[in-house]
């Protein structure tokens, strides 16, 4: 089989295994909370869901977007994160699938559930459940506001992204450089070749 392809059908289905399990950990964390607080701070969760969207949506964008040649000239000048900018944009398909496939759907998801879960604590608190034309009508508004929102978000986003790509991946890059030195973690997919042209720099 093709190297490539191979390759592709690996990470296909390590991102459908990453998706499914962070999908289900999203959706018990946010249905718990939202169960148990106000619908005034269910509102606010998932306006936080549908943020998370909008910011994983535009850094997605600003990978694909970012030249990775001012990079190396800040790994040259030992710039944090700067090496991470440059696998970031190196591997920017997989970087972008992951904030836009993974992140983005399942908040768009995860805000969904959520937002039906507080329509249904307003109108069980107005006493207007059970299909009533309240909570027809609540829901119609909240989730008109909440797609609003998010396409909204997503269309100021990607200006920022194509428009700012290098100063939001090595924000990022510095936040995740930060991220594996302090915790010795690995967050970037970096392989023997990123690794000798790093040593390089």
């Amino acid at each position: 089989m093709n190297p490539q392809i191979k390759r592709s059908i690996k990470f296909s289905i390590t991102i459908a295994v990453i998706t499914f399990v962070l999908a289900a950990i999203f959706s018990i964390i946010s249905s718990s909370v939202l169960n148990q607080v106000t619908w005034i701070t269910g509102i606010v969760v998932v306006l936080i869901i549908v943020l998370l969207g909008v910011v994983f949506d535009t850094l997605g964008i600003a990978a694909t977007a970012a030249d990775e040649v001012p990079f190396h000239a800040m790994a040259a000048e030992k710039v944090p994160g700067a090496k991470q900018a440059v696998i970031i944009t190196r591997n920017a398909d997989r970087f972008a699938s992951f904030c836009n496939d993974v992140i983005g759907d399942i908040s768009g998801i995860v805000s969904g559930t959520a937002s039906a879960i507080v329509i249904l604590n307003i109108a069980n608190l107005m006493g207007q459940s059970d299909g009533s034309t309240f909570e027809i009508t609540l829901n119609v508004l909240f989730t008109s506001l909440v797609a609003a929102l998010t396409v909204g978000g997503k269309a100021v986003g990607k200006f920022l992204a194509i428009n700012f790509s290098t100063q939001i991946i090595i924000f990022v890059a510095k936040i995740i450089a930060f991220t594996e030195n302090t915790f010795k973690i690995k967050l970037l997919p970096y392989n023997n070749g990123d690794k000798k042209k790093n040593n390089k720099k």
